[in-house]
């Protein structure tokens, strides 16, 4: 018999899995080194910080300083040129125009009371001529009655009998007498009118003017109230300002022949730079205006023309800019009215930082603000605009420096 071998009949036995344990292990512990490797970097790595983030930078301004003072406002309007004198020339009579003066012409400069126009006064002499007749003939009349009055007298001396007043005056001839009288008053009525119309003949200038428009020439039949003519007084101008109602406390309203606030007139559109005339205020018309429903008031300038200056001319119905002159504000600020802020408020510079103040307007014009309250003598206010609105937010001027905390140095 054969023996069975041990080594051919045993069977195999399974390996255990150690180097599958031995690998996981290896990885988990690796991943478990790194874990705690990057953990110790998050916490012990320095927090990187930007410097500008935590620190608030003083904002570069610009200041003016202010103080109290007094001040004359200027109260800007526009007005109306025109003339304080303007006639349309007519006749009185009827009449061929015989002559006409070289000065009556558009354009035309006349003296006051200068002759202008001459109608035919052949018409005129004979009935003065036939008027003075009938004031003779009324005299004559007059000086027969008398004589009749007086023998009328003697008479009733010589009948030495008492009357009654009427029956006395008609014996006297009195109703006669008064007949006669008034004929001789109506004679020379009539020959002054004839007279009167024979000097309406000579048509002369009312006042210093100058001729704007002229209707007629030599030879031109007129009757009495054609126009011939346009004149407007070259001695005086007004100048019609528009003015809103709520600046008229400010300004003087000449009374009891007081003299108005002055007004400058300019003409940017016709005069140079700078230019302007002065005028004054003489009256404040009792009406506003329909269209802007502004109130009115009458400027006068004298020498409108510039006759006896070399001023530059008004031209009546120019629109003219005015500046007229309101009364002094005394103890006040004056700022420019872009400094006054939203709300009637202003931006003081103080210890360094923007104070936002509360303040009293009492007027302003065109141009400036007039404050009462608000502002201290010495502030510096602040004329620059800002990105950040806000109270105490650090301000700094041209040339200052600040520290890490916004604290100008």
């Amino acid at each position: 018999m054969n023996d069975k071998t041990d080594g051919n009949s045993a069977k195999p036995q399974p390996k255990r899995p150690l180097g599958w344990l031995l690998t996981s292990l290896t990885i988990f512990l690796i991943l478990g080194i790194a874990s705690s490797l990057i953990a110790w970097i998050q916490f012990s790595e320095p927090t990187a910080q930007r410097e500008g983030a935590t620190r608030q930078t003083a904002m570069l301004v610009q200041v003016q300083t202010v103080k109290r003072d007094t001040f004359i406002p200027r109260i800007a309007a526009l007005g109306k040129v025109q003339a304080a004198q303007e006639i349309i020339l007519s006749p009185r009579i009827e009449g061929n125009i015989t002559d006409i003066s070289e000065n009556f012409m558009p354009g035309g400069f006349v003296d006051a009371n200068e002759l202008l126009v001459t109608i035919d006064p052949s018409d005129y002499n004979n009935i003065v001529k036939q008027r003075e007749s009938e004031l003779q003939q009324a005299q004559a009349n007059l000086d027969i009655e008398l004589g009749k009055r007086d023998i009328a007298l003697k008479e009733y001396e010589l009948l030495n009998q008492e009357l009654n007043d009427d029956d006395k005056d008609l014996v006297l001839r009195e109703p006669q007498l008064t007949v006669a009288r008034a004929s001789v008053l109506s004679a020379e009525a009539a020959l002054n009118q004839a007279k009167l119309e024979l000097g309406r003949t000579s048509i002369r200038a009312p006042f210093h003017a100058q001729i704007l428009s002229r209707n007629v020439n030599v030879g031109s039949h007129v009757d009495a109230g054609m126009q011939m003519a346009r004149l407007i007084g070259v001695d005086e101008y007004w100048v019609i300002v528009m003015i809103p109602l709520a600046k008229l406390k400010q300004i003087d309203i000449p009374k009891n022949g007081d003299t108005g606030a002055t007004v400058m007139v300019r003409n940017r559109t016709a005069w140079p730079e700078g230019v302007y005339r002065e005028g004054r205020i003489r009256k404040l018309i009792g009406a506003l205006d329909d269209q802007t429903r502004l109130a009115r008031v009458v400027v006068s300038i004298d020498d409108p023309l510039a006759l006896n200056t070399d001023a530059p001319q008004l031209i009546v119905g120019t629109v003219v800019q005015a500046e007229v002159h309101g009364r002094p504000l005394e103890n006040v600020f004056r700022i420019d009215r872009d400094f006054l802020r939203q709300d009637n408020t202003v931006w003081v510079k103080q210890d360094g930082k923007l104070d936002i103040r509360s303040a009293t307007v009492v007027f302003e014009d065109r141009e400036y603000a007039y404050l009462s309250d608000g502002l201290e003598d010495g502030d510096q206010l602040v004329i620059s605009s800002l990105a950040t609105i806000a109270q105490d937010v650090p301000l700094r001027l041209e040339g200052t420096q600040t520290n890490n905390a916004g604290d100008v140095q």
